[in-house]
This record gives C-alpha cells, structure tokens and sequence, in this order.
C-alpha cells in the first residue's frame, strides 16, 4: 500500500481485471470504492455491469452511455485527421481512454472521492493513457495502478482469485484472450496471440464476417459529409453514434476491417493485437476521398506531414495536451470545405472508393482533360520544369568538373 484513500472511483468494465480489482482495493485499503462503466457501445452486455460491481462490494456504481459523445468528441475529430498509427491502427483503444479518464474524474469530484484506479497492466499503454488524462484534469488526484502493486500477476492467477471469491467473469481459461472494446473496434491480445507466427483463430472475431463468408455480391453505398464529418448513408441523415453503428454493421457483413498488428507500445516494447474495426475502415476510406477534391494540394500535405505526430498523442495519451489542442485546430480549420458525397463499393474485405462529387471541389475537368482545352497551355510547362530542374542541374555540373 502506497497511499492512504477514503474512496475510489475505478474505472470498472466488468471483465476479469477489474471485478478483481474491486474486490482487491476494498481488502487492501479498507475504503469505499466507487464504479463507473462506460457504454461506448461494445459488444459486451452492460446490462448486468450494476448488479455484478454491487455484489462484488462496490458501494455505488455508476453506468452511462456515452456513445454519442464518443463518436461525436473522440473519433469524429481523430478521423477528420486521417488519424492512423504507424500506417496500420487506427486508434480505437486509444481514443476512448482520454473520455472514460475525463468522466471518472468528474464522478471523483461528484462523490468526493480522494482517489481513482483503473485495471491496465504495468506493461502496457493504458496505464499511461489513463493516468495523464487524470493528472491534465486533476493535478492532485491520488492514483492506485494495481498491476504496479500486487502479486496477481497473471491472467491465470487473476481467475483462480475471481473463482475463489465467487466473481463471476466471462474469461476462461480455454479463451484467456484479453479483449477491449467499443463502437470503433474491438481488440484481442494474450494467448496463442503472443505467438506472432500464430494465425488468429476464425472464432476470436465478434465484429466481421470472414471475407470467405461474406456476400458473393458487392455493396453499393454513398457517405454525404459536411466539414469533415459523416452525416448521412444513402441520403438517410444519421447521429454520430447511429453512423458509426450503421457503418459496423454494413463492413462487419462484407469481412471489412480485420487487422494483425505488431505496433510499438509507448513504454517501449513490441506487441501483437488483432482489430476489428468495420466503420472506421470505412469512414477512413470514404473521409479521404472526399478530400482528394475538396482540400487544397498544400494543405493536404502539410496536414498529412502532421498525422504521424497526431496518432502518436492519442496513442500515447495526451489528448488533453497543449499540443494536441494545436494540432485539432488546424485540423478543424482544414475541414471547412470537406463536405459532398463520395460512393462505395463493399466486397470480401475490400471497401473501394468508385465516385465523389461535391459542390466545393477543386477538380476541374476543363482543366484536367485530356481533350483540347483553352485553360492550360502545354508550353508553360516546358520553364516550370527548367526552373524545378536549374538546382539539380547546378548540382550535377559541380561533379563532373
């Protein structure tokens, strides 16, 4: 025990680590512990979250659906960024953190409680994702990482503990996978994953159909935007929740979004995960071309230059940073004119790209026809390149003398 606390507010999900965990920060530092559990539309049923924190000792428990604040505050602004990280994840883990950290410190001042805690483990990244939304949001917070303090040290040991004091979890140890997820993604690492040359069996997967199993026929749909942001499927307007919804449930059908990941965790190890995230492909996909027309060449550039550093604060944890408030709002400022319709075709996995229009392109066929044309004059070319060339050919005569 580190620290002397009156009452905790867990951030609790009802799986293993942290029913566990509720009944450990009771018999440890003899206080009240206080619940909260996020609804930000994952598979897992929430349905009995309440009933179980209760009976497992918890003295209040907080459940609240946070769904459309989620996709319209988290993953709404990180996709108008093309956020993606080191080329392959696109964040669903960690965009939800930085809410589910800012909310249980509102509880913790609700409930006047000295302290929080949460159930990720001493080597990976939530644990840092957690605590510096905390500490950006509350400076003094007292802060208890279990996964840092006791003996539990397996998913194994984890489990044997739950048995034997009558927690019902759903994990077992035929499927020890740890699993996280919400309306963007889901996530699955531990087991036979740690293997990285192991293949992820067909059975871990909830979101997506196997691309073998989906429709021998492709999907057609259109995506309308305004600035930025996804408002409407096949003319049918939508909230942000019931958007991401709809487009999980159309790539889940068609085997969309499944990816095996080794990516470098901030604390520096290398780790294997495999995602389902149907929607975010999808919008990803879509939200790009969209901009293919409607932003202008630098700028697109210049943003893209950025996207890198962007993943790289959500991934790391500083959502509620500084710079992170920098980036979104040059981000924002990029998307005032991203807005028009672009069409999909969906098929086995594939999501492609086969129409956009919009009343603010940029694409101009009389310019960019290969027909005659009275707005560009071939010739022009010829000193452009001259001048794009004069550096290399400076450079190239320096050497042959």
């Amino acid at each position: 025990m580190t620290v002397n606390v009156n009452k905790v507010v867990l951030a609790y999900s009802g799986g293993l680590d942290t029913s566990v965990i509720l009944k450990w920060l009771i018999e440890t530092y003899d206080c009240e512990v206080v619940t909260f559990s996020a609804d930000l539309g994952q598979v897992d049923d929430m349905a009995h979250v309440e009933d179980n924190a209760m009976k497992t000792g918890a003295a209040k428990a907080y459940v609240e659906d946070l769904k459309e604040e989620f996709v319209r505050d988290y993953v709404f602004p990180a996709f108008r960024a093309n956020a993606i990280y080191e080329g392959t994840y696109l964040l669903g883990t960690s965009i939800a953190r930085p809410l589910i950290a800012k909310r249980q410190i509102e509880i913790a001042a609700e409930e006047d409680a000295d302290a929080v805690s949460h159930g990720a483990t001493g080597k990976g990244n939530d644990q840092v994702r957690f605590e510096l939304g905390y500490l950006a949001l509350n400076p003094h917070i007292k802060i208890i990482a279990p996964w840092r303090e006791w003996d539990l040290n397996s998913r194994t040991i984890l489990m044997d503990f739950a048995k034997r004091h009558g927690i019902d979890v759903p994990t077992t140890h035929a499927k020890p996978y740890s699993t996280d997820g919400n309306m963007l993604h889901i996530s699955y690492e531990g087991g036979i994953l740690e293997d990285p040359w192991a293949a992820a069996p067909e059975d871990i997967f909830t979101l997506t159909r196997s691309p073998l199993e989906a429709p021998d026929h492709p999907k057609t749909i259109e995506i309308a935007f305004e600035q930025g942001n996804p408002t409407a499927i096949n003319g049918e307007a939508l909230s942000p929740a019931a958007m991401l919804k709809r487009l999980n449930e159309l790539g889940g059908q068609h085997g969309i979004g499944r990816m095996d990941i080794v990516e470098n965790r901030f604390v520096g190890m290398k780790s294997r995960g495999v995602y389902e995230t149907p929607g975010g492909t999808i919008l990803r996909i879509a939200h790009m071309a969209m901009e293919s027309i409607t932003l202008d060449r630098e700028v697109v550039h210049l943003r893209d230059s950025l996207v890198p550093k962007y993943a790289q604060l959500i991934y790391n944890g500083f959502w509620f940073s500084p710079e992170m408030a920098v980036l979104q709002n040059m981000v924002d400022m990029t998307q005032q004119n991203v807005a028009g319709v672009v069409r999909l075709e969906l098929f086995k996995g594939n999501c492609r790209v086969s129409g956009r229009k919009s009343d603010r392109s940029l694409y101009r066929e009389d310019f960019a026809t290969f027909e005659d044309d009275e707005v560009y004059s071939h010739k022009d070319a010829e000193g452009f390149i001259r001048l794009n060339a004069l550096r290399l050919r400076i450079q190239k005569m320096l050497e042959q003398q």
